[in-house]
C-alpha cells in the first residue's frame, strides 16, 4: 500500500471512512446499528449496576462522567476508565457504558468519560479533558487495586493521549495497570486534508502535538509499567491497520510491554460493540489482566 502521502484527498478519505470498510452491511447501516448497539448496551449497564451520572470533573458543562459500580464487598476492586470514539465529533457518555454489562458482576467499576467534541471543543481542550478526567477519578477512588484505560477509535487516540501524559504538572501521577487502545489513529498527520478536520480545524502544529506517534518518549516515561493492548479489526481499512501497527512497533521498539490484538471477523465498530459479551477475546483477556478471568 502507497504512503498516506503519496493518496489522493479521495483516496485517503475512503481509508478514513470506517464505515465503507465492513463487511456486514452498507456504510449507513453498519453506524445505524452502531449507535443502537452501544445505546441498548449502556442502557443494558444502567439496569445492572448502581450508577452516579453526570459526575463532574471540571467547571465546564461538558465535563462529566458516569460511574458504574458493582454490587461487590470485596477489596479488590479494579477500575476501567473508558473513553468514546466518533471521531472526536459524534457520541457522548451516554453511549459509553456498555462494557459494564460483563464486567459489573466481576466486581469492576467502569467509568465513561465526556468531553467536548468539535465543533465545541478542539483538539488541545478534548485531550486536557481526558487528562482532568483521570485525575479526578483516581483522586476519588483511591482504594482501587488496579487502574485500566480503554478507548476506541478517536478515544483511543485520546486514550493514547492520556498514557503519554508529563504529569509533572497535575496534583498526581496515575499509574495505568492496562490499557486498551482499539481502532486507534496515532499519527493525525493524514487526517488534516480530510473531511474529519473539518470541525476539529487542526493545524499541522496542533496534529504534530497531538499524535501519540510522536509522544513515545513520554509514554514510556509516563506509564513504563502498563502493559498496552493495541488491538485492530480483520476488516478494518488497511490504513487504520496500518496506524494501529505502526504505534505498535514504536512501542515494541522503545521496550514498552505491549502486545498486539488483530481481532478476526471484526471491523471498526463490531470489535468494540462485542465489549458488551463476557466471552468476547477482548473481554477476556481484560478480565485475564486484572486476574478475575
Amino acid at each position: 500500500m502507497s504512503h498516506w502521502t503519496e493518496m489522493t484527498k479521495d483516496e485517503l478519505e475512503r481509508q478514513y471512512s470506517p464505515s465503507r470498510w465492513s463487511h456486514r452491511m452498507s456504510a449507513d447501516d453498519v453506524i445505524e446499528a452502531h449507535v443502537k448497539a452501544l445505546k441498548e448496551g449502556t442502557e443494558r449497564a444502567r439496569g445492572l449496576a448502581q450508577t452516579l451520572l453526570n459526575v463532574p470533573y471540571g467547571e465546564g458543562d461538558g465535563e462529566k462522567l458516569d460511574v458504574y459500580i458493582p454490587n461487590t464487598n470485596s477489596l479488590d476492586v479494579h477500575l476501567v476508565i473508558y473513553i468514546h470514539g466518533g471521531y472526536w465529533q459524534f457520541f457522548s457518555k451516554e453511549e459509553s457504558g456498555f462494557m459494564a454489562v460483563p464486567l459489573v458482576d466481576k466486581g469492576v467499576v467502569v467509568v465513561a468519560v465526556d468531553y467536548d467534541t468539535a465543533p465545541k471543543g478542539n483538539m488541545d481542550l478534548m485531550v486536557s479533558q481526558v487528562r482532568r478526567s483521570v485525575v479526578s477519578v483516581v483522586q476519588q477512588y483511591s482504594h482501587i487495586s488496579g487502574l485500566y484505560l480503554c478507548g476506541h477509535s478517536a478515544g483511543a487516540h485520546l486514550a493514547a493521549m492520556v498514557l503519554s501524559t508529563d504529569w509533572s504538572q497535575y496534583s498526581i501521577t496515575p499509574q495505568f495497570k492496562g490499557a486498551f487502545l482499539v481502532s486507534g489513529i496515532y499519527d493525525l498527520l493524514p487526517i488534516l486534508s480530510t473531511y474529519v478536520n473539518e470541525p476539529l480545524k487542526m493545524t499541522e502544529e496542533v496534529a504534530v502535538r497531538n499524535s501519540p506517534s510522536k509522544l513515545v518518549p513520554q509514554l514510556k516515561l509516563s506509564s513504563s509499567s502498563c502493559h498496552i493492548i493495541v488491538a485492530v479489526g480483520e476488516n478494518d481499512s488497511p490504513e487504520f491497520r496500518k496506524q494501529s501497527e505502526e504505534y505498535y512497533k514504536s512501542l515494541e521498539a522503545s521496550g514498552l510491554n505491549v502486545t498486539m490484538e488483530d481481532v478476526a471477523n471484526t471491523d471498526h465498530f463490531s470489535i468494540i460493540e462485542q465489549l458488551v459479551d463476557g466471552e468476547y477475546q477482548l473481554t477476556k483477556l481484560l478480565l485475564k489482566m486484572m486476574g478475575k478471568s
